[in-house]
């Protein structure tokens, strides 16, 4: 029988962990063994390596989707609690980011540390919440500790395990299969393809929760006010074109008075309306065209060099809704109506400023 200790950090505590003999079965010249890659090349290979591990790891996870998966799906979703979701070391780390997931996608979820679980954490669990717990071996010594009062507490369990006869295994109420066959790691010993089968379970769960409860694109700006995607998903064209100035000239404007008002707004184009309605634009294309065309340009009138029947947008469009109309039609602005009404003008540069680019 083989002993060894080793020291590894974990949540900035150092902790003896003791590897028993059947569990890891080392050579003699496992820690000579010179596994390291010194050229450009070796580490593109192993590079490109890992990622065919990982995801080969990933296609055999599909095979383990089961049932059970379904029901864990229909118990989260009909749940007047929420998730808590609970692990060790690497499997923790997993465990904040699934719920990040399942709270930005309308799942109310909230992060449990299995050590701290053991030690008051525990008054987090409430009494209509589920638990998943997150473990590869599914036998870490807080697993055993946290199970039990977990049970005891009649929260049901779902453990998203990659050791099938293991404690957390055999006591969980729902198992998700999250077994590997080896980690990327050449050692085989740092957690790589299990924390990201870990990792795909909890955003397959997250998927089918959004799909499962009707949970749309309006739910999720709804908990994403902030930053660019917050924005894309709910800052309207109005929002924006508000703030900008609104050339406009009539259908008999002369071409002097149309250079100036464009010249004078700096939005590039004005609009041609007339009692409110949009008849047509004129853009500097449409004045580079006329000088082209015309060399007496002192009797033109707006009409005569406008573009009608010009791309608009409406004001309570999303701003992304304008962003696809412009690249669609390669045009840098786009009239802002108001149920046909002439309200302004939104530009790329706007939509740039905005983050939505």
């Amino acid at each position: 029988m083989l002993l060894f200790k080793y020291f590894c950090i974990n949540d900035q505590r150092k902790d003896i962990i003791k590897i028993m003999s059947g569990t890891k079965q080392f050579d003699d010249n496992f820690f000579q063994n010179d596994q390291s890659v010194k050229t450009d090349d070796e580490i593109l290979e192993l590079a490109k390596k890992t990622i065919n591990i990982e995801a080969q790891a990933l296609i055999n996870l599909q095979k383990n989707i089961d049932k059970t998966f379904a029901e864990c799906v229909r118990l989260i979703s009909q749940s007047p609690g929420r998730v808590v979701v609970t692990g060790i070391g690497k499997s923790a780390i997993i465990a904040q980011k699934i719920v990040a997931t399942l709270n930005s996608t309308g799942t109310p979820a909230i992060y449990m540390h299995a050590a701290d679980a053991i030690h008051g954490d525990l008054g987090i669990i409430q009494q209509a919440d589920h638990v998943i717990c997150i473990s590869k071996s599914g036998n870490t010594p807080e697993i055993k500790i946290l199970v039990p009062l977990l049970k005891r507490g009649g929260n049901k369990l779902i453990a998203i395990v990659g050791n099938l006869s293991s404690y957390l295994a055999v006591q969980a109420d729902y198992v998700l299969n999250a077994v590997v066959e080896k980690e990327a790691c050449p050692n085989n010993l740092a957690p790589t393809s299990s924390t990201t089968a870990q990792l795909v379970i909890g955003d397959a769960l997250a998927v089918c929760l959004i799909s499962h409860r009707g949970f749309t694109a309006k739910d999720f700006a709804h908990y994403h006010p902030g930053g660019a995607l917050g924005k894309k998903l709910y800052l309207k064209v109005g929002d924006i074109s508000v703030h900008n100035a609104r050339p406009a000239v009539g259908p008999d404007t002369g071409v002097k008075d149309v250079i100036l008002e464009i010249s004078k707004n700096r939005l590039g184009a004005a609009a041609v309306i007339q009692q409110n309605l949009i008849i047509g634009v004129i853009t500097d294309g449409d004045l580079r065209r006329m000088l082209e065309k015309n060399s007496d340009i002192a009797g033109l009138k707006a009409s005569d060099i406008m573009s009608p029947q010009p791309k608009q947008i409406e004001k309570e469009d999303l701003a992304i809704k304008a962003l696809a109309a412009m690249q669609e039609h390669s045009v840098s602005q786009l009239i802002v109506a108001d149920k046909g009404v002439f309200s302004g003008f939104i530009h790329i540069h706007d939509l740039m400023r905005e983050g939505i680019i």
